[in-house]
């Protein structure tokens, strides 16, 4: 099972994934506003690779934004692919 973490303050924040304990993977962003944040890196640990990391990562920022009203700036490779191919997740993008 994948935990997800999010730590945050006024400029900067993360989501970090842990697996049995040991972190697998981090997404950070950073505040562009009070209404948006930029998505910057996305990071999975080479063990962890291909289970689905990246993904649960992406997915609790997108709850984040959704519960808190506010918008994404995807400028993460990995993030950017993955809001092209899910329509679902693009209610919270920036127009």
């Amino acid at each position: 099972m994948i935990e997800v973490k999010q730590n945050n303050d006024e400029k900067h924040g993360s989501f970090e994934a842990f697996i049995d304990g040991r972190r697998a993977g981090m997404m950070t962003y950073t505040w562009a506003g009070e209404e948006r944040f930029i998505i910057d890196h996305t990071e999975v640990e080479e063990a962890y690779n291909g289970k689905g990391v990246g993904k649960e990562m992406l997915l609790a920022a997108v709850d984040f934004a959704r519960k808190n009203g506010k918008k994404i700036i995807p400028l993460c490779p990995f993030a950017k692919a993955s809001f092209q191919k899910s329509e679902e997740l693009q209610d919270v993008l920036v127009n």
